[in-house]
């Protein structure tokens, strides 16, 4: 009696057994119930913390963009001296509002990023037209000869254009005034950073020239461009560029929009998301020209030198998903051009 007591004590029965693993079992489902809970609860706050987010985002973009709207249209009636206090006011504003979305980037799908870059863009274009109405032109000046730039030597020497053919020149306000080359052609073209000094630039009708920018434009136009090579140091804002052709760009700035350009490369610094529209054959590198100050004007221009999305490209005209637009292409290294000036 007793040794089978003892083989009992040894030996469970297969019904503890059975009980034993049941519960396991239990205790493992549990755990992993409570593990697929606490998932779904943390994808939920993920969520709800993105949404705030793109929520929060648009709603700081849209009050900003209609603030710069009500300056704009107060613009419309008012003495000059107002207007160009305006002007530079949304000037101002809409530069911050370039930077909130450069920031903001990093939670916001590629389709908020496009809707919110075609309004930047709609509201700089505004602001270019109301500038052009709202403030009378002057005479369009020329300085006789380009000023020398110790900065690099383009070639022996920079042929000056005669005095209607250059690009209007506003001395004063800051934010009427606007500089560059207009209607030539065959001619190296420089403006040194004292010149240029946080202008807006204008480069037009200009055909197999060369153009060498320094310092730090605040924004950068480029129109009716035909087999030019065009260097600029970096810009503040924003860089556009339309109806250009068979030509070659060195462009530092927060944005680029590039319209009706075709067989074009651009070596580019780009801290946003460059845009193409009605655009074919355009190739991009990483902007390669340097000169001496051009660590000083990065941070004159606020452009962060480590930061660069040359190869992050939306073209408006190829929404296909997945699937690589066939009007522009990356330049292959061996291909890329790093030495500009003797």
């Amino acid at each position: 009696m007793e040794a089978a007591e003892e083989v009992g004590l040894v030996d469970e029965p297969e019904s503890c057994k059975g009980a034993f693993k049941m519960k396991k079992r239990l205790e493992k489902l549990h755990k992993a119930r409570l593990e697929d809970a606490e998932r779904r609860k943390e994808a939920k706050e993920n969520h709800s913390v993105a949404k705030e987010s793109v929520d929060y985002f648009f709603n700081t973009f849209n009050g900003e963009r209609a603030s710069v709207e009500g300056l704009l249209r107060s613009c419309l009636g008012a003495d000059e001296m107002a207007v160009a206090q305006r002007l530079e006011e949304a000037t101002s504003k809409t530069v911050q509002l370039q930077k909130f979305l450069n920031d903001s980037m990093v939670f916001l799908t590629t389709y908020d990023q496009r809707k919110a870059q075609v309004a930047l863009q709609k509201l700089q274009t505004c602001l270019n037209e109301t500038r052009e109405q709202a403030l009378p032109k002057k005479k369009f000046g020329f300085r006789g000869r380009t000023k020398a730039t110790s900065a690099a030597t383009v070639e022996d020497s920079v042929v000056s254009p005669p005095a209607d053919h250059s690009a209007a020149q506003v001395d004063g306000d800051p934010a009427s005034a606007q500089c560059g080359f207009s209607n030539m052609s065959d001619v190296v073209l420089i403006k040194t950073a004292e010149e240029i000094n946080k202008e807006d630039v204008l480069l037009s009708h200009l055909s197999n020239c060369k153009v060498r920018l320094y310092g730090t434009p605040s924004t950068l136009h480029l129109k009716h461009i035909d087999r030019c090579e065009i260097l600029c140091g970096p810009v503040s804002t924003s860089v556009f560029v339309d109806c250009c052709e068979s030509s070659t760009m060195a462009l530092a700035c927060q944005q680029l929009r590039t319209h009706n350009t075709q067989d074009t490369r651009v070596y580019l610094h780009v801290t946003s998301r460059a845009i193409v529209e009605d655009c074919r054959g355009v190739s991009f590198a990483p902007y390669s020209w340097s000169y001496p100050n051009l660590k000083e004007d990065f941070r004159a221009a606020g452009l962060d030198p480590e930061r660069n999305n040359w190869d992050q490209v939306d073209d408006f005209n190829w929404l296909a998903a997945g699937t690589l637009s066939p009007n522009w292409t990356v330049i292959p290294e061996a291909d890329r051009k790093t030495t500009w000036d003797p």
